[in-house]
């Protein structure tokens, strides 16, 4: 595929008129891509070399607002500058909007001009490099799943985000029949982000009402990053273009199950699977087995990566095809490691625990950390689980905000891998998300207890 721009083919569009809006964009702790919007002409003149944002776009929660406990920014140092350095080498079309290409930046201090730790492009980057370092290329794929309902964004805001309809009236898993009636939003879906250069392969229906997945092609890490946040922010902007509301909450629906965001991981050497040993029974090699050890042995130290809010964790039941334990097992679902691809070249290990709020950036370079500190240590890879993992009660997932928290908080792992300050910066995120909601009175306490109690 040759869809993503270079500079020179950009300046030519720019002239000829096809182009005049430049998306100039930043991940954010969140996920999301934020930034400003160039005239086309003044970019391809100066603005491609570095525009500013302040600070705070790395040090606010969900809401945009700017809590306190930040060591980085605060308003006692006056939150000031970050420059915003794009990176041409991710020009690409935005065809879902007219005339419009997007690229996306590094965060470098004002002053120094070095990488900002805590960005989330900066942290993954630090853990590909370390296993470059190594002699490895770390491969990746995440699966997004959503749900689509029948109302639009604002329609859904306006009545208080009561009433919530899917779009479909039942579980569409695999459903061609329902899947076609949503083909006016998933079609162009497919076919944009296509044409952005993304690798998509397929969409379909999974296993809920209204809920949907949309598979992206193994990449390197980076670039896989790249693709699903892309992807979100996509689909978000053309189901809405078709007037309806999508959601990447994990659990929208106590009765209805919730949509993950599995990750799949490989390493590469010399262009060949490193994963993989043909005279092992599973055709898993000694490096494989050692990563798979870090990462089972670190789950809880980055699982606030994987499983960043409240919500999160509402996810992780029984008989739901979420996973509860950090436990490992051979193609099959109920486990949080399933191993893929057994005795073939395709081997890899699909981490099922991340929830469809990810951060793919933070979530990836978690488990980069964990497998090299596995191989690093020659960690001893147990032998896989069989039957049902949802049988049993040890090796559990941490079970809220809170105990994740405390787990990266406490990770010694993920200090030395990503340090400390980036470390201590994403504890704050996740005690901003518990302080938020322990001050909030929810539905469920006013109708358990407002007569009962």
């Amino acid at each position: 595929m040759s869809a993503v721009l270079t500079f020179e083919t950009l300046i030519d569009q720019v002239e000829s008129g096809t182009v005049d809006t430049v998306l100039v964009c930043l991940v954010d702790m969140q996920g999301r891509l934020m930034g400003k919007r160039f005239h086309a002409k003044h970019f391809v003149n100066g603005a491609w070399e570095e525009t500013h944002c302040c600070n705070y776009l790395l040090a606010t929660d969900l809401a945009m607002a700017t809590p306190d406990g930040y060591a980085s920014t605060s308003w006692e140092r006056g939150y000031g500058d970050y420059v915003m350095k794009p990176d041409l080498s991710t020009l690409r079309p935005v065809p879902w909007l007219e005339g419009t290409v997007m690229v996306l930046c590094d965060v470098l201090d004002h002053h120094t001009h070095e990488e900002v730790s805590h960005s989330p492009r900066a942290i993954l980057k630090k853990q590909v490099n370390r296993l470059k370092a190594m002699g490895y290329d770390a491969m990746c794929a995440t699966e997004l799943e959503f749900f689509l309902f029948a109302r639009s964004f604002d329609e859904i805001r306006r009545s208080g985000f009561r009433d919530l309809e899917p779009i479909s009236g039942y579980n569409e898993d695999y459903n061609i029949l329902q899947t076609t009636r949503e083909e006016h939003v998933m079609r162009p879906i497919r076919n944009h982000l296509w044409d952005a250069g993304l690798p998509i392969e397929n969409s379909k229906g999974e296993a809920e009402t209204g809920q949907e997945e949309l598979n992206i092609k193994y990449a390197a890490a980076m670039d896989t990053a790249e693709f699903h946040t892309i992807a979100k922010h996509a689909i978000k902007e053309i189901a809405e273009q078709q007037g309806h509301a999508v959601t990447f909450l994990p659990k929208w629906s106590h009765d209805k199950v919730g949509s993950s965001s599995h990750v799949h991981q490989s390493l590469w050497q010399d262009g060949k699977p490193a994963f993989y040993d043909e005279s092992d029974e599973l055709g898993m090699s000694a490096l494989m087995k050692n990563y798979m050890a870090g990462l089972l042995k670190y789950a809880p130290d980055y699982t606030a990566f994987m499983a960043p809010y409240i919500n999160s964790y509402k996810r992780f039941m029984k008989g739901t095809f979420a996973p509860t334990r950090i436990i490992w097992s051979v193609d099959n679902r109920t486990a949080g490691y399933r191993l893929c691809g057994d005795g073939t070249k395709a081997i890899r290990v699909e981490c099922r625990i991340p929830g469809s709020d990810m951060n793919p950036y933070l979530a990836m370079a978690g488990m980069l950390a964990a497998g090299i500190a596995g191989i690093e240590e020659g960690l001893e890879l147990q032998a896989p689980t069989r039957g049902d993992v949802y049988q049993g009660d040890t090796g559990m997932i941490p079970g809220t905000l809170r105990d994740a928290a405390a787990a990266l908080k406490g990770s010694a792992m993920l200090r030395k891998a990503l340090g400390d300050d980036v470390v201590d910066h994403y504890v704050r995120a996740a005690e901003v998300e518990i302080e938020d909601f322990d001050r909030v009175v929810t539905d469920y306490e006013i109708a358990r207890g407002f007569e009962r109690a």
